[in-house]
Order: structure tokens, then sequence, then C-alpha cells
């Protein structure tokens, strides 16, 4: 290279000269020297270098370009056209260049696999978010969904979480609703950062448009849900202004903050508004159930509008506490007698329309004659009044006076002799219990009930239910199982049941002091007769009405009991608590499979001659009356595969003494029709020997007309 034209040192051609040895001689330019500079006249030692070198360049000593040749740099020392730009330059377009010398594959394989792990991590959390939303509507348990949501352990993408939780909320029933806005409210801050909730809010709204395809109300619902999340203090009242600057104007987000802003924050009273739109606090007592009842009524009685207090019944959506509305209504008819005609026909209109069950309207007049002596006190005449709404009532026909005991006449003596009553059969339902324990004997017990309980009065049963399970809460698991399967085979109609546990959790106080684990015995009870279909599970909630208070040992026994039904495999855990079998064994419970090789052990005995008394006997002694399916069932294939009809004998013996049940019977025929592709490899004809036997089943009264099977 030339340097005879410029001022160029020793030292600065050294420079040079390592330079050029160490660069690509493919990317850098001939070095060119230009004339001495015009503008540094002062310096004719210190020449003026012109080159393509960028920032940090060591034949860089100014830097100013004086060439019109190339781009002048950028500011800073590097860039412009045809110059390198500066040393860790990287735009925005940077990529990895193979051809490149320092060109490192191994980074680029980093970077993918960095981006597939997080879209991976990403998929995943979406999957679990929507089951754990999912699970809260079907359980509403938030201690277990909050629990979830953390061991998902995934804090960046909690703000999908709450997309998703308001999303699915808002194509539901206001129940759903209500329990998102709840749910929100208690992870805000302890499990979900405040950040994550402003951002699912801030997705929300920005999906406005595609919501809408589905939801229609996306304006109203959302917005509602955003005042909610303000008004609870988990959205800050910023986000309205700060998110509508962000969103173009024709956009529905548009329209569902300024709706959230105008149609809800700023209405007077808007925080007390906005918490009850959705039926309030889902937390809510029984007294204000009972305060929103009366204050319906006392409306209907000014208004006359009948459609209007319907609606009120349907929305406070407690189905199991509608015999409160029929009580209330009732002693307001007693107390105004010009409202008695317009509250009748209220009732009327409720029962007709199926907004009040027959057995809700029975429950509110029966809860009347009990309080009738009482009202006596303030209400003049009561119990004649009382009378004439009961007969007015049924002659209208939405009222089953048949189903009512009668109301006692003024005499001083009946109370007594009703408590009398009562105290003689609690003792005699000691003896009965304790003989039991001794026995195993349930048709003994039967029997005793019969005739020390003829009326079947609906009082004596609950004693009884109460006394049952006291005694065997005193005992060891072998009693408490035998309480049990004693309790399912009463088959003791569900009020009564439901009575006698609320008369043990009223004395469960007192029970407390000699049986500390009360508490944890009431629940299994409790959970084991839902199990043991004696009660269903709505009846939970109808003694979770007479619970009053958070802490009251009711209220610990009902959500005990509820977490116990909850739980997986929660039937089979239930049905094991206390060991199984029952039925006076001393020993544990048996396993499945012991049950069902000691079934056909005692259909092939039965088959091979064995008597009907004995066999029947040997059932009873299983003391599973819920497992009993499981004798239809293998009675039944042996019919089909043998062509033996002695054991259709032993079946018919069992149903027509109510060893098995219509239900058991259902559930063995059912698990046949299920298992008949099975059977059809052995057994050609299978398939229609069985729609013969259920034909003939029907025909015996046991399967009812409805059941049907398809293969």
């Amino acid at each position: 290279m030339d340097f005879s034209d410029g001022f160029v040192s020793k030292e600065h051609r050294e420079l040079h000269r390592s330079a050029s040895e160490s660069a690509d001689p493919l990317s850098v330019s001939p070095l060119q020297v230009s004339p001495k500079s015009p503008r540094s006249p002062k310096s004719p030692k210190s020449p003026k270098v012109q080159a393509k070198h960028g920032k940090g360049s060591p034949l860089k000593h100014d830097k100013h370009a004086c060439s019109s040749k190339f781009g002048s740099p950028k500011k800073g020392g590097s860039g412009g056209k045809g110059t390198w730009g500066g040393l860790l330059d990287m735009g925005d377009d940077y990529i990895l260049d193979p051809n490149d010398p320092n060109y490192d594959s191994s980074e680029e394989y980093e970077q993918t696999n960095l981006k597939k792990e997080i879209r991976a991590d990403f998929l995943d959390y979406k999957k679990k978010a929507t089951i754990i939303v999912e699970e809260y509507f079907a359980t509403d348990d938030i201690t277990s969904t909050a629990n979830e949501l953390k061991e998902v352990n995934m804090p960046g993408y909690n703000y999908y979480f709450v997309k998703k939780l308001v999303s699915l909320a808002m194509d539901r029933h206001d129940k759903e609703k209500e329990m998102a806005a709840v749910l929100l409210s208690t992870l805000y801050a302890n499990i979900i950062d405040p950040p994550q909730v402003y951002k699912g809010f801030s997705k929300l709204v920005d999906s406005a448009d595609d919501l809408i395809v589905d939801i229609p109300d996306t304006v109203d619902v959302l917005a509602l849900f955003i005042a909610r999340a303000v008004v609870d203090d988990i959205l800050p009242p910023a986000f309205l202004t700060k998110k509508i600057a962000t969103l173009p104007k024709d956009s529905k987000g548009v329209e569902v903050l300024k709706r959230a802003e105008k149609g809800y924050l700023s209405a007077p009273l808007h925080a007390e508004i906005v918490e009850r739109r959705w039926g309030g606090s889902k937390n809510k007592t029984v007294e204000d159930v009972k305060a929103k009842i009366n204050n319906f009524l006392i409306e209907y009685v000014v208004s006359g509008d009948k459609k209007e207090a319907c609606r009120c019944i349907k929305d406070l959506k407690l189905p199991f506490f509608h015999h409160e509305v029929v009580k209330r209504a009732l002693i307001m008819a007693m107390e105004r007698r010009q409202a008695e005609g317009r509250l009748l026909d209220l009732l009327k209109e409720a029962a007709e329309e199926g907004f009040i069950n027959s057995s809700q309207i029975s429950k509110g007049f029966s809860r009347m004659i009990d309080l009738v002596d009482d009202l006596s006190l303030d209400i003049p005449n009561a119990k004649k009044i009382l009378q004439s709404l009961i007969s007015k009532s049924a002659s209208e026909g939405w009222l089953c006076a048949s189903s009512l005991k009668s109301i006692s006449p003024d005499s001083p003596g009946n109370r007594y002799l009703e408590d009398r009553v009562a105290r003689i059969f609690k003792i005699k339902a000691q003896s009965i219990v304790q003989e039991y324990f001794m026995s195993g004997d349930i048709f003994e017990v039967s029997s005793c009930l019969e005739s020390d309980n003829e009326t079947c009065s609906a009082e004596l049963n609950a004693i009884f239910v109460k006394r049952l399970i006291t005694l065997a809460m005193d005992r060891k698991n072998r009693e408490k199982e035998m309480a049990s399967v004693l309790l399912s085979s009463l088959c003791f109609p569900p009020d009564d049941v439901v009575n006698g546990f609320v008369m043990l959790i009223e004395s469960a106080d007192d029970t407390a002091l000699d049986n500390p684990i009360v508490v944890e015995d009431l629940a299994m009870f409790l959970a084991r007769a839902v199990v043991d279909e004696v009660l269903a599970p709505q009846h939970l909630e109808e003694i979770g009405t007479q619970c009053l208070g958070q802490e009251s040992i009711g209220n610990k026994v009902l959500q005990m009991a509820k977490s116990l039904l909850k739980a997986r495999l929660s039937g089979e855990r239930i049905l094991r608590c206390w060991g199984g079998g029952g039925g006076g064994s001393n020993r544990p419970g048996w396993a499945v499979e012991d049950v069902k090789d000691k079934i056909g052990k005692l259909l092939e005995e039965f088959e091979s001659g064995g008597d009907v008394r004995e066999a029947c006997r040997c059932i009873k002694e299983l003391g599973m009356p819920f497992f009993h399916h499981e004798v239809v069932k293998k009675a039944l294939v042996t019919i089909i595969e043998k062509k033996n009809k002695r054991l259709w004998v032993l079946l018919e013996q069992c149903y027509g003494s109510g060893l098995i049940t219509m239900y058991q019977m259902t559930k063995g025929f059912g698990r046949v029709a299920e298992s008949l592709d099975d059977l059809a490899l052995d057994v050609p004809d299978a398939e229609k020997q069985f729609t013969h036997y259920v034909e003939q089943a029907k025909d015996a009264g046991w399967l009812d007309s409805s059941f049907s099977f398809s293969r």
C-alpha cells in the first residue's frame, strides 16, 4: 500500500501492518491516506487518516471523515454508509450467520430450545389453569383452588388464570360469577401478584370483540366484573382511563370501560349495588336470607305483584329453604287478616308454577303447627286461624293436608302427653340399639320399631337416628359400622334422618364433653349417609341452614363432611372408614375382591341345592347393602351362562323381603348390560336372554318401566 502521498510516521506504519495481517482480507478495504487536512494547519505532524474503520479502530484518531466517497459516521463515531459500525453493535434484525467465522451452532440451538420451552410451559399452564377453574366451579373450595394454583408455580402466567376465570364465569350463572369475584379477591396479592391481575383484566378488555361472538352481553358482564374488581380494591380506578387510551375508538373494549365507569362506578351507593348484583356475598347467613324473605313479602302485600314476588323466590336460589317463605307468609297472613287472600294466592301461584315444591309447602305448614302454641300468646285464636288456612289451601289443591299432623286442641295435658311418649320411646330406642350391637339382627330392629312406633312418627324416627349414632360414637369402629349399615337398611324418610342429624348437631357441645372427636365422628356418619344414599347431597345444605355461625360445631361438621365427599375415591374410602363389613363381624372389613369371592361362593352353594333362607341370611350378613348390585350381576350372568333359573328364585325372594332394593336391582341389571359384548363371546344368545329377563323384571316390579339398554 502506498503511503507516499501522506504524512505517516513510522509508528503508524507499524500499526497498519499489524492490523492488515490480522484483518479479514474480504472485509477490509485498502487504507487510503488523504493529503494534509486544511482544517488542521497546526498539526503538520499529525496526519489525517481516512478509513472505513469504526469506533475503537487502532487506526482512527479523528472522529470526522474528510472523504466524500463514504458516508458520514453516526453520532458516537460508529456506523454510516460503508463503515464497520460499533464493536458491540447488534441491530434488531440481527440473526446468526452460519458463514460467520465466529458462528457458534450451540448458540442457535439454545435460542430455539429456549423458545420451545417457554411455549411448552405456557401451553401446560393453560391446561392446568382451565382444569383448576372448572374444578373450582364444581367444588366451590377456595382453599383447594389456591393450593393448586400455588403448586403450578408459574406466577408469571397468572394473568391467564385471571382471564380464564372471568371469561368462563361470564358464560355461566350469577352463582359462578360471584364465585369468580370472591376467588380473585381472595387470591389477590397472596397468590396472584397485582400486576398479573392488572394484565389479566387488560387482556380481557382487548379480547372483548372476540368474546361478544359467544357471549352477547359481554359489554355489560365484563364491565360489571371490572367495576367489582375496582370495588374490591384489586384493580386501581386509573385502569379505566389508562386502558381506554390504548384502544381503537370503535372497539368493544371502549364500550366495556365506559359502561363500567358511567353505568356502575358513578352511581350513588355503587359499591353496595355492585357487590349485591350477583346475589351478594356467598357467605350470606340464614338471618340475611330470612330478612330478604320478609322484605319481599311486605313489598308484595303492598304492591300485589305476584310475578315480581315469584321472581324474588326464584332468585333466592335456596330451594331447600323455601319452607321459610311458606312459614313467614302464613305468619303474616295470621297477623294481617286483610292480606290473607293475597298471601295465599302467592303461595298457590308459587306451588303451581313449581317455584316451591310440595315437600317445602308441607314442611312450612308443619313448622307452623309446631309454632302455633307460641303464636297463640300474640295472636288470639291462632289455632283456629291456622286450621282455616290449612282447609282453604287443601281445598284449592296445592296442599296435601293428610301429610300434616293434626293441630292439638287447647289442652294443657297434650304437650305433657307428647313429651311423655318421647321419653318412653328414648328408653326403648336405647334398649333396641344395645341389643342390635350384640346380635346384629337388622330384621329384629325393624320389627321392634314397627311395634313401638306404629304411627311411623317423624319425630320418633328422628329420635331413634340420634340415639343410634350417639351410642355408636361412644363405642368402637365395629359398632359405628353396624350403625351405618342399620341406618341404610331401615329406609327412614330422608327428612326424618335430616332432623335426626340436626338434633345430633344441636347437642354436639354436650357430647364433646365426653367425646373430644365428636366433629370427626359426626362428619363421617353424615358423609357415610350420603354415600349409602340414605341422604342426598342437597340434604347437607338443608342441615346447613340450621347451623348458625362460621365457628359453630354444626358448621365444622358440615364442612368436614363436604371435604370427605369431595376427596378422590371418596366413596370407597368412606365405605371402608370403619373397616367395612359391620353386620356383627368383629374383624376388619373385607376388601372388595373378598366380598365378590364370598358372593360367588354363596351363589354357587345355593345353585347346587342350597336353602333360600340360608342364602338370604348370608347376603344380609355381608352387611353391605350398598354392594348388593354385585349379587344381582353375578346371579344374572350365571343364569344366562348356565340357563339355570334357580338363582332367579333367589333374586325374587331378596326383592320381596326388601333385602335388595329397586335401586340395587337397577344398578345390577345396568352392569350386566354394559358387559353384554364380552358375555356374547361365550353365550351367543346372551342379548336375547338378557332382554327377556329385563322384561320379566319389569313385570315383577324390580325395574322401572323406563329402564332400557343398548349395546
